[in-house]
């Protein structure tokens, strides 16, 4: 694993990460990737999505908010950027929830190249048709463990990263668990936004390696979570202090804080 490695890569080249997300986090996805390292772009509008995307090192969907004009654009975006050659993320907000937001993530994953998905564990099941249960975004009931990832893997033809109390990412053929994190992460809104884009970040420098740049991602999200908790007093000074820890995380330092599996 070369999490620090390719942290240190980020930092130096920079990349732009266009990313095509909901209002209600688009802050703090944007917050997020700065302070990792890599520079955020946030753009839907029909009239450049093509060329933004082409421009970009990765592209980030994330379906929070749907319109019939968000979905149209992510189209637009997510085939420039497969003729780009640039890595693209898809976030099945609420997959599972409703008709449209299951209907339109399998659209996405049907029409373009996604080399990651990253959702929670309904959202992935749901995906890879399995029985979940989910109440608005957010799943109920048992955690995903590693046979989701594996299963939603080949259902899906990508890599799937399942996030929970342990993650879970897998390429169907390989399946590596990731322990890293903090409870006080599902207790802030936008928190799984937040590891969606940084995966972004982490695929814009291993476009090669997908389930690599998932695992690197998470471990590189959880130990900042790990961190941020360490000065937070609830949640609001959390979240304040998860992009401190962003910022803060040391390349040198971060394989030896991995807890993988």
């Amino acid at each position: 694993m070369t999490t620090g490695a390719d942290l240190r890569a980020i930092r130096k080249r920079k990349p732009l990460v266009h990313q095509i997300t909901n209002y209600v986090v688009m802050n703090e996805t944007a917050n997020a990737t700065l302070a990792l390292g890599a520079l955020p772009v946030m753009a839907h509008a029909l009239q450049e999505v093509e060329e933004m995307a082409s421009a970009a090192s990765a592209l980030v969907l994330n379906i929070g908010t749907l319109s019939d004009d968000w979905v149209e654009a992510m189209l637009l975006a997510g085939r420039a950027a497969n003729r780009a050659g640039a890595p693209l993320v898809l976030d099945p907000v609420g997959a599972g929830a409703t008709r449209y937001r299951t209907e339109t993530s399998r659209r996405l994953l049907r029409d373009l190249d996604v080399a990651v998905v990253r959702g929670n564990s309904a959202e992935i099941a749901t995906l890879a048709g399995r029985a979940a249960e989910i109440r608005g975004v957010e799943a109920v009931g048992a955690a995903g463990g590693p046979e989701l990832a594996r299963d939603a893997a080949r259902a899906l033809g990508c890599v799937a990263a399942v996030t929970g109390p342990v993650d879970h990412v897998s390429d169907g053929e390989q399946t590596i668990s990731v322990s890293n994190g903090h409870e006080l992460l599902g207790t802030v809104t936008g928190t799984g936004c937040m590891s969606t884009a940084i995966t972004g970040c982490f695929l814009a420098v291993r476009p090669d390696d997908p389930l690599e740049a998932a695992v690197e991602a998470l471990v590189a999200f959880g130990v900042a979570g790990e961190e941020a908790a360490k000065k937070a007093k609830g949640p609001g000074s959390f979240h304040v202090a998860l992009y401190d820890a962003l910022y803060g995380l040391d390349p040198d330092k971060l394989d030896k804080q991995a807890k993988i599996q």
